[in-house]
């Protein structure tokens, strides 16, 4: 996906890197790094994209000139650097996007660059393992009401697979429903797996008992409501400090709620992860472990478990003042 820098569509760019396996972060040559550059590469790592290179665009603009990427080259290595990044597995690649300079192939001119175009570094990139001996697992992006086929949840399996004829149940609500017809870019399926992205129909569930933001699970082990939960967070922007009941909005997978911290319970060095004793308040570049309890019925699973069901950001005034990774749920009775 594209994910814009702008504010405006940081919450875009959030829904997509939570469900990424690996990331491009784009700079324009002409700025350098700009805020929302360091808000996307901070994002990144905390929702858990350990695979990554960075692209200096508009070179065309610059003359093709190795100084000046030199330059934002070295403030680039120097933010991923403090973000926690390992540096030298970071490709940083010159390119000109409108001329089409190392994307495909290696760009004449700019002899002075040796390294890979972006082709090739996403050639090198691992697909992760796919969790298909997990129960299933497929938080609901929208749901339609399709004529002839009923209620049609769409969405992205992130764990387990899924196939007609299966029993699935719905959480929060709690509804059973049999699938029907699995459809993958329009063509009907026998089985979906993890990374999927898919259609469905179901037959026994409600449309009122499904919607954006619920998740999809097996029975057997449905998927986890939370009373509430524990997470280690990071404050990215706070124009104050963030202290016990604070209420902003949680983005976790596909859902949006409010949530109120109810305890902090450790700061961290941000730097080496070591605690660093019980604080009153968070402020800007705080990382700690805190206790959040939603206001609504909602589902969340531990990042270990499932990533993708377990990492968030928290956003407020417009902006993302925090994102973090859920460490434990205590599960609603």
């Amino acid at each position: 996906i594209d994910a814009p820098g702008h504010r405006d569509f940081v919450k875009n760019m959030i829904t997509g890197a939570s469900q990424a396996d690996a990331a491009v972060l784009v700079i324009s040559g002409k700025d350098g790094v700009q805020p929302q550059t360091k808000e996307h590469a901070f994002l990144a790592k905390v929702l858990g994209i350990s695979q990554f290179m960075v692209a200096i665009n508009k070179m065309d603009a610059l003359g093709f000139d190795r100084t000046k990427f030199e330059d934002v080259k070295a403030s680039v290595t120097t933010l991923l650097k403090s973000i926690g990044y390992k540096t030298d597995e970071v490709p940083i690649i010159p390119i000109s996007a409108y001329n089409g300079d190392n994307i495909a192939k290696k760009s004449e001119k700019m002899d002075w660059y040796t390294g890979p175009s972006i082709v090739q570094v996403l050639d090198t990139f691992k697909v992760p393992p796919k969790p298909v001996d997990k129960p299933l697992r497929i938080p609901v992006q929208d749901v339609f009401t399709i004529t002839g086929h009923g209620t049609v949840p769409v969405g992205r399996v992130e764990a387990g697979k899924v196939k007609p004829g299966q029993t699935v149940v719905v959480m929060p609500s709690g509804a059973k429903g049999e699938v029907k017809k699995v459809e993958m870019h329009h063509q009907e399926v026998k089985e979906a797996f993890p990374g999927d992205n898919i259609g469905f129909n179901m037959k026994g569930i409600d449309k009122k008992d499904i919607k954006r933001g619920d998740v999809i699970g097996d029975p057997a082990s449905p998927p986890k409501v939370a009373e509430e939960f524990t997470a280690q967070i990071v404050v990215l922007q706070h124009p104050t400090a963030v202290s016990v009941g604070y209420t902003p909005v949680f983005h976790i997978h596909t859902a949006q709620f409010a949530a109120q911290f109810v305890e902090l319970v450790e700061k961290k060095d941000p730097k080496t992860g070591q605690p660093a004793g019980k604080p009153d308040f968070l402020k800007t570049g705080d990382v700690a472990i805190v206790k959040i309890k939603p206001l609504k019925p909602i589902v969340i699973e531990k990042y270990q478990d499932y990533p993708a069901l377990g990492r968030f950001a928290i956003r407020d005034m417009g902006q993302t003042v925090a994102a973090g990774v859920v460490l434990d749920v205590k599960a609603k009775q």
